[in-house]
């Protein structure tokens, strides 16, 4: 009777040292299978962002009535003490659209304006700043919150009864953050 015996350093023809079938699979620690994880991770953020920016976009746009005073905003708050010219090159917008929008703006006190100071002799820009979220915020709840309840006291009012007897259920609280 024949015995098989191999030593540590034989393997049978279909088994590597490390123990696979010899099946070709991407070493993790291999640079190039590295570099394509992190590229696809980094899309995939990237991805994440973009839809998280454009929900905030469209949250502001309700917020603030159009999608162009939102994205205004949104670049105000990233970068505050802007020209309307910066915020144009900034946006993509064109520049009489952002003069327009940010006088809006203004007079509805969603964005403070100074004027900026230049060392030499012309014109000063005014440069904008958007108020913190939680101001903006605040600045629609009384009108959101008269809203629901409108609707909530709806069918008291359909029955014809008296509006001064209107309850009302919605509260909303606005607490800043810390941070702004």
């Amino acid at each position: 009777m024949e015995q098989n015996s191999m030593s540590a350093d034989d393997t049978p023809d279909d088994t590597r040292e490390d123990g696979s079938d010899g099946d070709e699979v991407a070493d993790p620690t291999d640079a190039t299978s590295e570099q394509s994880t992190r590229e696809r991770l980094e899309v995939e953020a990237d991805r994440a962002v973009s839809e998280f920016d454009e929900n905030i976009v469209d949250l502001l746009a309700w917020l603030l009535d159009t999608e162009t005073r939102a994205r205004i905003y949104v670049y105000l708050r990233q970068n505050p003490h802007t020209t309307s010219d910066e915020v144009a090159d900034g946006t993509g917008l064109y520049p009489s659209t952002v003069r327009e929008a940010l006088a809006e703006l203004h007079s509805e006190e969603t964005v403070t304006r100074r004027k900026r100071k230049n060392s030499g002799a012309g014109n000063n820009p005014y440069e904008y700043t958007a108020i913190p979220p939680s101001d903006l915020v605040q600045s629609v709840v009384g009108q959101v919150q008269s809203q629901l309840n409108t609707v909530f006291n709806l069918d008291r009012r359909l029955l014809g009864d008296d509006e001064a007897g209107d309850i009302e259920p919605v509260t909303i609280t606005v607490r800043p953050d810390a941070d702004d």
